[in-house]
């Protein structure tokens, strides 16, 4: 059975930001593929019912968004559940009730979840408009886009307290959203991966008019420390998507597409896991293990700074890397991944991020143990329970 956040002893109240904050900060600015290990773990999927209480969300001429948004996110939550053993799916609602954005994300992040998926209805003031579109964190490349994210991120302002939780952050003003512009979300290849399959299947299983794949600066998505996409399942202000949408069969043939897009995804996702990594690793300096810095267990995760990758092993010596003498080359797959550094807390590994990003802009933090690179997040959360 799915759960909710309003459910018994999930419920939280008066969330504010987490005081990890910084640490969101500097995880969200470093650019990784993420894998999970299927053989190890059951993927957590929390499927997010936009609106609802006293907010509505858009108006149709005879419906109210949040109202849409909750009969397909439980019909989405139904068909993975029915039809994925390796899935457990939450829920940030199960009825009409209100629910802050931080909270919404709160929940995720404690659950520790794999997928993140809001789930909208659209308006807009031009009638004939009509399609579906899928959203994932980022700046908002044109007007139209950050008017979008403005219209999600309103909902803010029905929250008590609304200055101080979120920090002074104005979902009305455009000064506030150039926040997003310095971000570089950490999922943002698995997220517009999962989102492009949103609306292949939008387009080819509900036979919705495809707007494509877009991103601005939703509050909810950049709370989120996984892959996340917010999906605008059509326009209530068209009455044609209006039907649809309200219609039993408009929200079996969305939910359908949604639950076909994720089943997609996590099977891609769990055959790219099953591909062992070797252990094989060599130091520009001649010995063959990792560097233990001051640790002497041979199974402790260390966080390195990667800076290139190459299909065909490069030599290590400095001059193949700008000058840096401490590469090391982790065999993964089928490439060679060239790191530097080798850091017991992350928090290390990110003032030496900013050094060599003077040396090679791209470089990003991975985590390393038996010689193995693991899930940066996974590799968080052990550190986080030792």
């Amino acid at each position: 059975m799915g759960s909710d956040i309003k459910n018994g002893k999930e419920r939280t109240n008066n969330i504010h930001l987490p005081k990890s904050f910084l640490i969101l900060f500097f995880v969200l600015s470093c650019s990784v593929w993420l894998p999970l290990n299927a053989t190890e773990k059951t993927w957590i999927v929390v499927i997010d019912a936009g609106h609802g209480g006293k907010d509505p969300g858009a108006l149709g001429s005879v419906s109210r968004e949040k109202n849409i948004n909750l009969a397909i996110a439980l019909k989405t939550g139904s068909y993975l559940e029915e039809n994925l053993k390796n899935v457990k799916v939450l829920y940030t609602r199960r009825s009409d009730v209100f629910v802050g954005l931080n909270e919404r994300a709160d929940f995720a992040n404690k659950n520790k979840a794999d997928l993140f998926i809001s789930i909208h209805a659209n308006s807009i003031s031009k009638k004939s408009i009509k399609g579906t579109e899928t959203w994932i964190m980022g700046p908002a490349k044109d007007e139209q886009n950050l008017e979008v994210a403005m219209k999600e991120n309103e909902v803010i302002l029905l929250e008590d307290d609304f200055s101080t939780k979120y920090e002074g952050f104005d979902p009305k003003s455009p000064e506030s959203y150039i926040m997003f512009t310095v971000m570089q979300n950490t999922f943002k290849e698995q997220s517009t991966w999962l989102a492009s399959n949103m609306q292949g299947q939008f387009k080819n299983r509900a036979g919705r008019i495809d707007l494509g794949v877009k991103q601005a600066g939703f509050w909810v998505l950049y709370m989120t420390t996984m892959p996340s996409v917010l999906i605008e399942t059509g326009f209530i202000t068209n009455s044609d998507e209006e039907s649809f949408l309200t219609s039993k069969e408009g929200q079996d043939f969305i939910a359908s597409a949604i639950y076909r897009a994720t089943r997609d995804y996590i099977s891609e996702i769990d055959k790219k896991s099953q591909i062992s990594m070797s252990a094989e690793t060599e130091r520009v300096d001649g010995s063959d293990s990792l560097p233990t810095g001051n640790s002497t267990a041979e199974d402790e995760i260390k966080f390195m700074i990667q800076v290139a990758t190459s299909t065909g092993k490069k030599e290590l010596k400095p001059d193949n890397f700008k000058g840096l003498h401490d590469i090391m080359a982790i065999s993964s797959e089928d490439r060679f991944r060239y790191a530097s550094g080798s850091f017991s807390e992350f928090s290390e590994a990110v003032e030496y991020q900013k050094k060599i990003r003077s040396v090679y802009p791209d470089a990003f933090i991975i985590a390393v143990r038996n010689n193995k690179v693991l899930p940066l997040q996974e590799a968080l959360n052990i550190k986080q329970t030792k």
